[in-house]
Order: C-alpha cells, then structure tokens, then sequence
C-alpha cells in the first residue's frame, strides 16, 4: 500500500489510500480502530463511514463514492460480518470495482477460519441461511454476495487468530 496517495500512482479519481469494510459491532472500536490509526500515523488516508459521513448525507451512496475513489479496499472478515446486508452490498460493489477498475482488495480475517469465508460454512453459512429464510431478499442478489464473499475469501490476506494481538505493527 502506498504510505501516501503522492507516491503511488492512483485510480482515476481516488481520494482515499485504503477503504475499510468491516462489521462495526465487531470491530469498530477494537480492531479496525487499531488499524485506522495505523493507517493515519503513515500519512494513509483510509475510509471509515463514521468519520467521513456528513450528518444527513445518504448513506449508500456515499459509500459507493468512497469504494469507487479508493485504491485499496480491506475487508475486515468477522464472525459476524456476514449478517449484515449492508456489509454484504458493500462486498459486491468492491469485487464489481474490483474487476471493473483495477481497485486492489486485501482480506483480514478477523478471528474467522478463511475457509470459512470461502466455503460460507460455520458464521457465514447461519447468517446466509438467515437471509435465505427472509422473503424480501431475492435469491439472485443472495447468489452475488456469496460469489463476492467467495473471491475475496480466496484473495491471500492477513489471518489474525484470537491469541494475537490486535495492536501489532502493521505493514502499510
């Protein structure tokens, strides 16, 4: 990753080093704090919905931008990042800019097994169970976020287990 957005050529537009995804009643005050600030004391600019946020702005759309102008997205799997819907619509939108404009994607699975992820088996199989049982979710875009979460899941990333500790040195 760049340690500033000048001294990495950028995606057309980009106005952020690093996107973060990541399940807030997880990790938002614990891990993804950690690697926030990592990222801030690096002079990285990283996207984090409740800083760059305008009270009133729509959400989705705003979200959208962000992914759209960053250069490096990181998703934060955790055990229960699955359950969100809205997690799980951000994921497509990256693995669509993903393929679409070259934006890189770097995994971090938080106290979760990849295979996990990859197989959607233990958390990830109960939460898309859930969603499958939910009539107002069409099946299709069901099918999209487990391809999504497939692709990311096989993408070489970071595995922190439980015993680690969560305020390592990070490489930027």
């Amino acid at each position: 990753m760049a340690s500033t957005s000048s001294e990495t050529p950028s995606l057309p537009g980009s106005n952020y080093d690093v996107f973060l995804s990541f399940r807030g009643e997880d990790t938002r005050h614990t891990f993804t704090d950690h690697l926030h600030e990592a990222f801030r004391l690096r002079g990285i600019e990283a996207f984090r919905d409740s800083e760059k946020l305008q009270i009133g702005q729509e959400i989705a759309p705003a979200l959208i931008q962000a992914i759209e102008n960053s250069q490096y997205a990181i998703v934060v799997f955790s055990k229960k990042y699955a359950n969100s819907r809205w997690c799980l619509d951000e994921l497509t939108k990256i693995v669509e800019y993903r393929k679409n404009k070259g934006l890189k994607v770097v995994p971090v699975f938080y106290h979760v097994d990849p295979s996990d992820v990859r197989k959607q088996t233990g958390p990830f199989e109960e939460a898309f169970d859930k969603h499958q049982k939910n009539d107002k979710i069409d099946r299709e875009k069901i099918q999209k976020w487990k391809d999504a979460m497939r692709e990311v899941g096989n993408l070489a990333g970071e595995h922190l287990l439980k015993h680690q500790r969560e305020q390592r040195q990070f490489k930027a």
